[in-house]
């Protein structure tokens, strides 16, 4: 009887062991490669009723003309705005656009619960003080060490709104830029969560990687398709570690539009694939590509055709598109800051028809490089 309890403790404390060095080797596997063994934060699935994406693109004129500030992406995150019936979230890096304070103002009016997060860089905007007039609650990451560099809202925990675009006059009416809106329960609360840690003042290396749902899927039952999304929040997932091997599975092409693109081991991949015979190219913005600091002239210098952009002010975007078929967004420049400092969210949509409207603005934009040379 006595052996029998001392095998059995022996036993147990074994299997502890074992289970203890298991789950070291699944933490290891999904901080360093996102393999996820455990199926923690496994994919989910959201069926859409309607249309689940809507993309927009702003449209810049040259030169620029206050008097034609009418009509662009910032109207449709008014409209989304304006039908919220519970809550309204916004991460917003600088916020100054009338037309969107005007539609967070009126959203706390009717009753629903509206709040910012913000950067210390941009708290003395008027429209800053004007909802904190009305009590809105505001929280402001401080300054240095990095920045709250989002540009997302989360409306009714339904509505996801991301993308390059700041809600500046700047960022809607000169400079280029894209956004998105989905439709998605599952993504909303991705979004929700990180929002939640920003509003609560737990910024840059202090947020922690609790991403509920990284991976969804989107069902559209009338055409049978599935759409799959990923979703990494820097710098606590590590985002370079998720998009690098996202791009070495490239097997035709790759397009890039990039504001700020610094990153060696970005760089590094798209040689890589250049060099087995992957079509790569991409649009730098003119600003910041003659530093030691940017990747335009290694790209190029490794026979990558890269040019820069033909707007007079500024290429905004932060765009990878693969393959025709998978499309990367969001605030997250590819660049050291951006992954190791500042508050960023990036989002890869793997869908041919985002792909194509991507495409096309990568197009217009590569063109318009080309014709300013």
């Amino acid at each position: 009887m006595k052996r029998r309890t001392s095998h059995s403790i022996r036993l147990t404390w074994q299997t502890l062991l074992i289970l203890f060095l298991f789950l070291v080797l699944a933490w290891l596997l999904r901080e360093f490669t996102g393999i996820d063994i455990l199926g923690i934060g496994g994919e989910v699935t959201d069926t859409a009723t309607g249309d689940w994406i809507a993309v927009y693109f702003t449209q810049p004129l040259y030169p620029d003309d206050p008097a034609l500030h009418t009509g662009s992406v910032d109207l449709h995150l008014v409209d989304l705005i304006d039908h919220a019936t519970q809550q309204v979230d916004v991460a917003a890096y600088q916020l100054n656009l009338p037309t969107v304070t005007d539609a967070l103002l009126r959203a706390h009016q009717r009753g629903v619960r509206v709040r910012l997060v913000t950067d210390g860089e941009y708290d003395d905007e008027e429209a800053i003080a004007r909802l904190r007039r009305a009590r809105v609650p505001v929280t402001v990451r401080p300054k240095g060490g990095g920045i709250m560099h989002n540009k997302f809202a989360v409306v009714d925990n339904a509505w996801v709104w991301t993308g390059s675009w700041n809600l500046t006059k700047n960022c809607t009416y000169r400079n280029n830029n894209n956004a998105v809106l989905i439709a998605s329960s599952h993504l909303a609360k991705d979004y929700a969560t990180e929002f939640e840690e920003l509003f609560s003042g737990q910024f840059g290396p202090t947020s922690p990687a609790n991403t509920p749902y990284p991976s969804v899927t989107i069902e559209i039952p009338e055409t049978g398709a599935r759409v799959h999304l990923e979703v990494y929040f820097a710098p606590e997932d590590k985002v370079a570690r998720k998009l690098v091997p996202l791009l070495l599975d490239a097997r035709r092409s790759v397009r890039f539009m990039a504001f700020s693109f610094t990153s060696e081991s970005i760089a590094d991949a798209l040689i890589q694939l250049n060099d087995r015979g992957v079509s790569v190219e991409g649009v730098f913005e003119t600003r910041g590509s003659d530093t030691v600091y940017s990747q335009y002239d290694d790209l190029k210098k490794a026979g990558i055709p890269v040019f820069l952009d033909g707007n007079p002010y500024l290429l905004h975007h932060k765009v990878f598109i693969i393959d025709e078929q998978t499309v990367v967004l969001g605030s997250y420049n590819f660049s050291g800051n951006a992954e190791k400092d500042n508050d960023e969210n990036l989002l890869v949509i793997h869908d041919q028809e985002v792909a194509k409207s991507f495409l096309a603005e990568y197009e217009r934009v590569r063109q318009q490089a080309q014709s300013a040379r």
